[in-house]
């Protein structure tokens, strides 16, 4: 009976259904391998698309400067405006500079001695400074104006200054102030005048001062303002017309080149990136 038992065939059948029941389940597990391996194709394919939209995306940018150039410094005042301000001055004594595009400078001085009656001396200088648009430091006319807000509270707090007195100044460049001051010294006193005038990306800084020596009057400082005032306006008129008419205002320059960095870019990257989803 038990050898019988062994040798009925519905004992190998019963095995064949066992084997064939563990392939069915084998082949899901298969199917899920092949199911995982395939979602992570799309994970790399999302992140290949991401970093490429950021590649596509604009670089930092920064409006351009308006004014490129500056005047020769020695050159910014007219003759009539030296023999005014400086009569007595031979010529200007240019500065230093070690970039003539971005600073320069120019200094007259003038002494009319009139012997045992006194003399009258009077000392005039302009300074320029240009600033170029950095896309880490900003725009030119920004820098310009940091810069202008310095040299303000600096003439305001100059060393030995009396009866200091500011006040803005109408009709030069796009902002401009004017300071006022004494220093008194062992010749005689000195009236001191700083306007400084910003427009667009240059900045003027004119000082002037006078003094009555030798015991001669001391010369009204109002007079000397006006005097100051005139010649920082024509130093500013000066450096526009180095530029010529087609320097370009700091707004009007922001809006092309940022609007055409901005717009360009983005719609690319848009559209690259809505090709590579529907690719995916």
């Amino acid at each position: 009976m038990q050898r019988r038992a062994q040798r009925d065939p519905r004992n190998k059948r019963a095995k064949r259904l066992t084997r064939v029941l563990v392939c069915a389940v084998a082949v899901p597990l298969v199917a899920a391998g092949c199911s995982s391996d395939s979602g992570s194709d799309d994970g790399k394919d999302k992140g290949a698309s991401a970093s490429a939209s950021q590649s596509a995306s604009p670089s930092p940018t920064v409006q351009a400067a308006a004014y490129k150039r500056l005047p020769e410094p020695c050159a910014v005042l007219s003759e009539k405006t030296l023999d005014d301000l400086a009569p007595k001055a031979k010529s200007g004594k240019e500065g230093t500079s070690d970039d003539v595009s971005t600073r320069g400078s120019c200094s007259w001085s003038s002494l009319d001695n009139n012997g045992v009656k006194g003399s009258q001396f009077r000392w005039l200088n302009v300074s320029l400074l240009r600033f170029d648009s950095d896309t880490t430091r900003g725009p030119g006319d920004k820098l310009a104006q940091e810069y202008y807000d310095k040299q303000v509270r600096d003439a305001q707090s100059a060393e030995g200054a009396k009866s200091v007195k500011a006040e803005p100044v109408s009709g030069t460049g796009d902002e401009a102030t004017a300071v006022r001051y004494d220093l008194k010294k062992k010749e005689g006193t000195f009236k001191q005048q700083t306007v400084v005038a910003r427009v667009e990306n240059v900045v003027v800084t004119l000082d002037y001062n006078g003094a009555g020596l030798a015991g001669d009057r001391t010369p009204d400082a109002d007079d000397l303002m006006k005097d100051a005032q005139k010649a920082a306006k024509e130093a500013v008129a000066s450096v526009t017309k180095a530029n010529g008419t087609g320097a370009a205002p700091s707004e009007s320059a922001s809006k092309s080149p940022s609007e055409s960095a901005s717009k360009s870019p983005s719609k690319s990257a848009s559209e690259s990136a809505s090709k590579a989803s529907s690719k995916s």
